[in-house]
């Protein structure tokens, strides 16, 4: 069965590290048959949420920026991607922002099910990327229909660049290939 795949790449860098990632799971989500849809934060204007909980009473948001759009697009699809660079031992703060403004998606009636994580960072300790698991484990446990289906983390990876060849985009390959 084909999925809609949403991969939010969340890296400020054009091409950076955790980006590669988020295309090594499209390739393998699209090789598999699946409709995928990469969206970078880089280049979009995504306000913070003001806190007022009026999309839960409406299912939108009171704020007319890029992230009604991406959280449209989430509401939609079956599978979520997160990419993010590792910073300060959680997801970046571009991440963390899209993750407030989806704030709507709890009151509403989303397709997504399975929630994913691409993560890459300087340091090579796999533990490294523990604080970026929590916040979108924490998140998606706030959506009863939805589980953490996994990750991939690309750790000794600081430069753009420093992830080609790293085992990590294989990873993420064969994750995408299996949704």
């Amino acid at each position: 069965m084909n999925k809609n795949v949403l991969i939010i790449s969340s890296s400020p860098r054009r091409g950076g590290n955790s980006e590669q990632l988020a295309y090594a799971f499209e390739k393998g989500a699209s090789e598999a048959g699946n409709n995928v849809e990469v969206v970078c934060l880089y280049n979009k204007k995504i306000s913070f949420c003001k806190g007022c909980l009026s999309c839960q009473k409406t299912n939108r948001c009171i704020i007319h920026d890029d992230a009604v759009n991406i959280a449209e697009k989430m509401l939609n699809a079956d599978v979520i991607v997160f990419a993010t660079p590792v910073y300060y031992y959680s997801v970046s703060g571009q991440l963390k922002t899209m993750l407030d403004r989806a704030n709507p998606l709890y009151s509403a009636d989303y397709a997504f099910r399975d929630i994913y994580l691409l993560a890459s960072a300087a340091e090579d300790e796999e533990s490294t990327c523990d604080g970026c698991v929590k916040v979108i484990e924490g998140w998606t446990d706030c959506f009863e229909k939805a589980r953490f289906a996994g990750k991939v983390f690309a750790g000794g990876v600081n430069d753009i660049g420093d992830i080609k060849g790293h085992k990590a985009l294989n990873n993420a390959y064969e994750m995408g290939k299996s949704v």
